[in-house]
């Protein structure tokens, strides 16, 4: 890892421990994140995105482990499709645990990718839980495929910004798919 990707996660890290927010690349496009477990945090990415907070956001894990920590019960066949897939897959599961109150949908689901990106899966590790994600746009406006398309209101609404434009090589949005406890399967975005 080089000093300048070390030192960023470090920045993030503090920013994140301090109920902050961030916007950072991850494995799709450019995200605003901040502590996943932390009820204010997470109200303010709702409000920074002018967003109704009963619109789910995405949280980002770093590994399967950290994926058990928060679902009461992995289906068997998430774990094929995440092996399988071959592009950023996000899969919404039944009963979340250990996440804001404000981050779970009406519904008791939430939406949780295993991230593939390097500075993404250091930056879950060392912080040790997981991370919102959720596009760095003003909610209804579109999402940016650049660094250099972040509007000006993200980038002041945000409490740090991750200096490692260069990190993003994807920049579309996952997959996301939806599996009940009870077997059922939905495409919710290809």
């Amino acid at each position: 890892m080089s000093a300048n990707m070390s030192s960023e996660i470090e920045k993030a890290i503090q920013t994140l421990k301090q109920g902050g927010l961030i916007l950072y690349p991850t494995d799709t496009v450019w995200g605003i994140g901040c502590d996943a477990t932390n009820a204010n945090a997470v109200r303010k990415v709702y409000n920074l995105k002018q967003r109704e907070d009963n619109k789910a956001l995405i949280c980002l894990v770093n590994n399967y482990s950290m994926l058990e920590r928060h679902v009461d019960n992995v289906p068997k066949m998430a774990y094929t499709i995440l092996d399988i897939a071959d592009k950023p897959t996000t899969v919404i599961y039944d009963a979340p645990a250990g996440i804001a109150e404000n981050l779970v949908a009406k519904d008791n689901t939430l939406a949780i990718r295993i991230v593939d990106h390097k500075f993404c899966e250091k930056l879950i590790k060392y912080f040790g839980r997981p991370i919102v994600s959720t596009s760095a746009n003003i909610s209804g406006q579109p999402t940016p495929n650049s660094f250099k398309e972040i509007s000006e209101a993200i980038l002041k609404g945000v409490d740090y910004v991750v200096n490692l434009q260069n990190e993003n090589k994807n920049s579309k949005p996952s997959t996301i798919i939806k599996l009940s406890n009870n077997g059922g399967v939905k495409i919710i975005r290809e």
